[in-house]
């Protein structure tokens, strides 16, 4: 199962979300996009899932918690447990034994960003 995580801004624009999902070039073929539990319901999220044909998988952002990440924000660190919220939800998301198949990019106005995890799915 292969899941984009994505971080963004709450006033994030679907053309930044679509953006940094196509700059890690692993775009095609995603079961679901996950995020964030209280952003799973932000209305370009939810456009780009609808425009994609995948679900939104809402991560707790307890179960984010010491999640370790190929990269590193000190300020989401600080905040979440976890060094980067896109890499941390596509690895809960994409389920047991998920690998990071792209790290962390950021869309070029730095409102989005977004990491793909491969695993069973459970």
């Amino acid at each position: 199962m292969k899941v984009a995580g994505l971080g963004f801004k709450r006033d994030v624009d679907v053309a930044a979300l679509r953006e940094v999902l196509a700059a890690t070039g692993c775009a095609d073929g995603l079961a679901a996009i996950a995020t964030i539990g209280d952003k799973a319901e932000t209305a370009a999220l939810r456009l780009l899932a609808r425009e994609l044909g995948v679900p939104i998988k809402a991560v707790p952002a307890d179960a984010l918690v010491g999640i370790a990440t190929c990269t590193q924000s000190e300020l989401i660190k600080t905040t979440f447990g976890t060094g980067s919220i896109a890499e941390a939800a596509a690895l809960v998301a994409a389920g047991r034994g998920a690998r990071l198949i792209s790290t962390r990019t950021v869309s070029r106005d730095r409102t989005a960003t977004a990491a793909v995890a491969e695993g069973d799915g459970e």
